[in-house]
């Protein structure tokens, strides 16, 4: 989905709940924040994301599957599990739906705390290194820190973070 692709759809939410008579708040996380608000890629598979009222929300996200042809999970609470305390802020203000976005640190901390081979996370996390305008390793373990306990940050991640700052 390109990022044209999850506003439409984004607003199609909007109208369906409007609809309904109602009012829902979703915060996205990782390709489609890359796609939406840093222009960092062409497109992204799904759109990861927490919402209420969940249930309404789920009934709505399928319809538009069906409607327009799209994965029944293209709207996916998947890692709802994974996410810890982080402040957000507005990306779009609909009448019926709020759609969040976490602040750049967080963004950060997540991508580099997932971070996988043979994906965009790399080219993620150095866009969103940029964007902070973090100059050294430390500054980037500072911010995981913020948001991880130190124990739970793995030596491969370490090590990734490490290597970024080497090119």
């Amino acid at each position: 989905m390109t990022a044209d692709e999850i506003t439409k759809y984004l607003s199609e939410l909007n109208d369906e709940l409007r609809s309904a008579n109602i009012k829902g708040e979703i915060t996205i996380y990782g390709g489609a924040v890359m796609c939406l608000v840093y222009d960092a890629r062409p497109a992204t598979k799904d759109v990861d994301a927490i919402f209420k009222p969940s249930s309404e929300i789920r009934v709505l996200i399928k319809r538009i599957a069906e409607r327009n042809g799209l994965p029944p999970d293209w709207l996916n609470d998947g890692l709802k599990g994974y996410l810890v305390s982080h402040p957000r802020r507005i990306l779009f203000d609909l009448s019926n739906l709020k759609v969040f976005v976490p602040e750049p640190d967080y963004m950060l901390a997540m991508k580099a705390m997932s971070a996988r081979a043979d994906t965009y996370d790399q080219t993620d996390v150095r866009i969103l290194i940029n964007v902070l305008g973090l100059k050294a390793p430390a500054e980037v373990f500072a911010i995981l820190e913020k948001y991880y306990p130190q124990q739970q940050i793995k030596p491969a991640t370490q090590y990734f973070i490490e290597e970024l700052f080497e090119r």
